[in-house]
């Protein structure tokens, strides 16, 4: 699954001028290279000005900000990342005192005001993670088992958030997304 990809078309789709964006990626982060050619590519196919900022820790994060304020991005796709994930409060914070439209992955980023997150389903991954806890206990040995991957994805839209950047969110979205959060 193109999650970057994906992310970043949402975004261009719910914010169509927006022609500069940005992407924050932790610079010591596992997936740094997979996800910065994932998101290049998309930006390179949609014709879109792309901003790389990084941040591996809190005060870094409050930098990145004020980077992408100076280069006046238009918009902002969140890198998938565990220290992100610890941090999805102050990701919906700062995105909403710079009035920028931005996408994660998870729903939680989104409730703390952010505007949108897209990403596998959190639910199907434990219950797959269930099945396989549950094969395991009955006796067959882990090596046997197949992967498996979610391959169901989830969208969720911040109207609140997205009315207070001015913004309306198309029909075509609000039908797609799994959770309209006020």
């Amino acid at each position: 699954m193109e999650l970057g990809k994906k992310r970043l078309e949402l975004l261009r789709e719910l914010v169509p001028g927006a022609t500069v964006i940005g992407v924050l990626l932790n610079p010591s982060g596992p997936n740094l290279e997979t996800v910065t050619q994932d998101v290049t590519s998309a930006a390179r196919s949609l014709r879109v000005e792309l901003h790389v900022v990084r941040a591996s820790t809190v005060p870094e994060l409050e930098k990145a900000f004020a980077e992408l304020a100076r280069r006046r991005v238009h918009a902002l796709v969140i890198g998938t990342d565990t220290f992100f994930n610890s941090q999805s409060a102050r990701l919906g914070s700062l995105t909403r005192a710079h009035s920028l439209p931005a996408v994660y992955q998870y729903r939680e980023f989104t409730a703390a005001g952010g505007l949108m997150s897209y990403a596998g389903s959190i639910t199907d991954a434990y219950r797959v993670a269930g099945m396989y806890a549950g094969r395991i206990l009955k006796g067959e040995k882990p090596a046997d088992l197949p992967v498996q991957q979610s391959s169901k994805a989830e969208l969720f839209i911040n109207v609140a958030t997205a009315r207070a950047l001015g913004l309306k969110v198309p029909q075509s979205i609000q039908t797609r997304a799994d959770e309209l959060i006020e």
